[in-house]
Order: structure tokens, then sequence, then C-alpha cells
């Protein structure tokens, strides 16, 4: 019979997290993260797990989890705020079109996308991290499917270009260049060059 031992690690104070997460799984409950047949609840937490490579604080690990709840769910930047903090709002306010009063529902995708490029590349070193953890999970599911299905890919996007992806994501890892020494970052750079090197 096996026996199985546990060992005891050092105690965390994880509430905070606990608790964005909680926050954020109800926020996502029922959405389908678009064309991969999970639930949307997976890329934020894969996003948490990416920042925890590169940071503890515990409240750059909660925005991660949060990073997308104001942009695609009912949940305002002033619930983050009263639930989380200023430091957590202000984070994913940076992640969030929404909160950008240069973008509206009329700007195009190029300049929503350039805009996101400059809030980024103007952001704190810490909502920098956090977008990372966003990033490198989007660039990981990239790579993925395009390895199996190539540029039949860029069709289930909202543009179809794979040009303008490549000038994104390189635009994208320009901004977050602060990072560059994170195995983060790293990795974030090599999936863009293995996926948009011939599609400058």
């Amino acid at each position: 019979m096996l026996h199985i031992t546990k060992m005891k690690n050092k105690s965390l104070d994880t509430k905070l997290l606990d608790r964005a997460i909680e926050f954020a799984v109800h926020a996502h409950a029922g959405i389908e993260r678009r064309g991969k047949g999970f639930p949307y609840i997976v890329h934020p937490m894969e996003a948490v797990e990416i920042v925890a490579t590169m940071t503890s604080d515990q409240e750059l690990l909660a925005a991660a989890v949060l990073h997308d709840v104001v942009e695609d769910t009912d949940i305002t930047i002033d619930q983050i705020r009263r639930e989380f903090g200023e430091r957590i709002a202000s984070i994913v306010a940076v992640e969030s079109d929404n909160c950008d009063t240069t973008v509206s529902p009329s700007t195009t995708w190029h300049d929503k996308k350039q805009a996101a490029i400059t809030r980024l590349s103007r952001a704190p070193y810490d909502a920098k991290m956090v977008a990372l953890g966003d990033k490198l999970s989007n660039m990981r599911a990239i790579a993925r499917d395009y390895a199996v299905q190539g540029d039949a890919l860029w069709s289930l996007f909202r543009t179809n270009d794979p040009h303008e992806h490549a000038w994104h994501y390189q635009g994208l890892a320009r901004a977050l260049s602060d990072l560059h020494d994170t195995p983060a970052y790293q990795e974030f750079s090599h999936l863009v060059d293995q996926v948009f090197h011939s599609k400058e």
C-alpha cells in the first residue's frame, strides 16, 4: 500500500489572491474562451501562473487574474477599485480598452491595438508584469494553434490579416522590453519571432 506523506510548506497569506480568483470565476462564469472550447477563466489563471514566475506580490497576482473582467464582462473599474483598491484597479485599467478615453466603439482594430501598445509602453514596471502574463498566455495559444492550422488560424480573429497581428505582437514585445531579463519575456519574444518571422 502506498503511503503519502504531506510535506509541510511555508505558509503564504493568499487571502487577497483567493478573493480575486473567486471574483474572476464568478465574473467569467459561463463564458467560453473564444474558439477554444474551454472556460474563459483558464486564461486569467494561466496569466497568474506566468506573473508568479516574476513576483510574489499578491496585488500583482490578483490584478493578473482580474485583468479581463472590466474589458470582457459587466464589471466596472469602479467595482474593482471598491473591492480591491486603487493599485489593482489602476493595473486592470491599463489592460482595458474601455478605460482608455482615446478608444471608442468606432475606433478601428488597428487604432485600438496602437492605443494599447502606447499604454503599455508608458505603464509602470509592475503593470507591465501583469500585461506580460496576459500577452504570453495569448501568444502560447496562438503558437499552439498556428502549428496545427497555419494561416487558416487568422480567420478566427476580428482582423484576419496576419501582417496586422505580426505588427501588433512585435509592438507589444517592444512595449514590454523592460522585462527582457525575465524568462517570461524571453519566451514571449521567442514565440513572437517563431510565429511571425515571415509576416513582417
